[in-house]
């Protein structure tokens, strides 16, 4: 009682506020001003929307951001489940296989290939470094597959893979932000938001942007590669965790019924209705929105994100420990959440970064034990989708922001005490699965060592149009406009890459 006497007490202070002379003045001040901006914002399209809201003509998705929309186009899938390898793993260890490697390993890497590039870390001319794993090719498509990967090398006729995606950011924040947002600087949506913001989601209990994270930190972008950027903050990607409470703040206090909770977010609602009467700021629908969210999350999500209940053969399958952070409780989520109807689940898994350092990023150490977490939970999410019939409408996604050097990292000059690669921009391999996709597929080859793509190069950009196509968009026409132009995701480039789509 005494916080909702102090509420109170706040609600008359606001309303007395708006009675003084200086409030007057500025309400009379900022008035002025828009008169004078309205023919200035109307020839952009501003105006006439801000007017159309402040009178009310408001549709349902005005007042409901998340409202489940159509595409505009017949779609293949209807939400993507993006697994990112945060640090990135090394594609000439897993699905690259280059004999030419193994015959040059430890002889100087030739110089044609180094002129005129450059790297994080790498300096001189390195040696180049042969794979540090065994590979065989794996079901009818014959696909080359690492030892480091037993459980996905059974799955190989079900996916796509992308043996030649360059990107233009050899660091790992400006990559990831490209990866995930179509720009390499901070400010620009991220893929969920977009798709989230054209598609809304089905289920109105839940979010239609999810983020899990695993590996023990953060990306090196933080948390802006699953931000809104300029569109509503209400699109942007909602963290839960795998331990612990999903989300903080999920139970009310002792001693305050549910009724009660209700009313309260029915009066602070009412002030914020009150509020966009008289401003029209479109951030006051999202943050009445997201009051609502709240209050029906409450229900919904303890049950999606308890894992607890799964039957014994489900947690064999993805190898799930109950109460732990971990990837696998985290591919286990993904599958509930999309189950349930949630558009747009992304998964970052932190330590990937194979230079080489310490026994933890080695080449043969580090590398092989994140694959022994991933791997098996990875190849499980496929099944499981496969075997309940929601692969059919789902994409997985599977990559990180670049990829790995042919040379042996030589930090500023003086080789490595482990194996190690240094990051690189020229080729990496990305895979893709589910709705709308070719199985058993690869397109794009790389050079004899595995330094560029020579056939079937693939932009971040035709990446991101791609996953678009398959959700029902055109990439060069979903756009947003902010600043007096249309942003899009994949900002003035991008191809559907055709080659692997069903």
């Amino acid at each position: 009682m005494k916080n909702i006497g102090k509420l109170l007490r706040e609600l008359e202070q606001a309303r007395l506020e708006k009675l003084t002379r200086r409030n007057f003045i500025l309400d009379c001040a900022g008035k002025l001003g828009g008169l004078a901006l309205a023919p200035l914002l109307s020839s952009c399209g501003i105006g006439a929307t801000n007017t159309d809201k402040i009178g009310m003509n408001l549709s349902e998705r005005d007042l409901n951001p998340l409202s489940p929309l159509p595409p505009p186009f017949l779609p293949k899938v209807k939400s993507v489940i993006y697994l990112h390898m945060a640090g990135s793993p090394s594609q000439l260890e897993l699905f690259d296989y280059k004999p030419e490697l193994i015959k040059y390993n430890n002889q100087p890497c030739p110089e044609s290939l180094l002129e005129g590039k450059k790297f994080a870390f790498i300096r001189g001319v390195p040696n180049l470094l042969g794979p540090q794993a065994e590979f065989s090719q794996h079901g009818e498509s014959g696909a080359w597959i690492s030892d480091y990967l037993p459980h996905f090398s059974k799955l190989a006729d079900d996916v796509a893979f992308l043996k030649a995606v360059h990107t233009d950011q050899f660091n790992h924040g400006p990559a990831q932000l490209f990866m995930h947002t179509g720009s390499p600087r901070l400010g620009r949506p991220s893929l969920g938001s977009w798709v989230t913001y054209g598609l809304g989601t089905e289920n109105q209990n839940l979010p239609g942007f999810v983020v899990l994270t695993s590996g023990g930190k953060t990306p090196d972008a933080g948390k802006s590669v699953w931000g809104s950027g300029f569109l509503p903050s209400v699109y942007q990607g909602v963290q839960c965790r795998s331990k612990g409470s999903p989300v903080l703040y999920l139970e009310d206090p002792t001693g305050i019924p549910r009724d009660l909770k209700k009313s309260v977010i029915t009066s602070i609602n009412q002030i914020n209705s009150e509020e966009f009467d008289h401003y029209g700021d479109p951030e006051i629908l999202a943050r009445i929105n997201q009051y609502e969210m709240a209050f029906r999350m409450q229900i919904e999500v303890p049950e999606v994100m308890n894992i607890n209940d799964e039957p014994e053969y489900i947690h064999n399958l993805y190898g799930t420990e109950p109460g732990k952070e971990s990837f696998a409780n985290n591919c286990l989520l993904a599958r509930k959440l999309v189950e349930k109807g949630v558009r747009f689940v992304q998964l970052y898994d932190w330590g990937w970064d194979s230079h080489g350092s310490d026994k933890s990023t080695a080449l043969d150490l580090g590398l092989r034990n994140k694959c022994r977490e991933t791997d098996r939970p990875i190849s499980a999410l496929l099944l499981d989708l496969k075997q309940r019939g929601l692969l059919e409408d789902t994409l997985v996604v599977w990559g990180g922001e670049f990829g790995r050097t042919p040379m042996q990292e030589n930090r500023e000059g003086k080789t490595m005490g482990y194996k190690g690669r240094d990051h690189h921009v020229d080729a990496f391999t990305m895979w893709m699965a589910g709705g709308g996709i070719k199985k058993g597929t690869s397109f794009g080859t790389t050079d004899d060592l595995g330094f560029s793509g020579v056939e079937g190069r693939v932009s971040v950009h035709d990446i991101q149009a791609t996953i678009l196509h398959l959700l029902g968009f055109d990439h060069e026409q979903f756009t947003y406009e902010f600043q007096g132009r249309p942003f899009r995701l994949t900002d003035v480039e991008g191809e559907i890459i055709k080659e692997i789509l069903a």
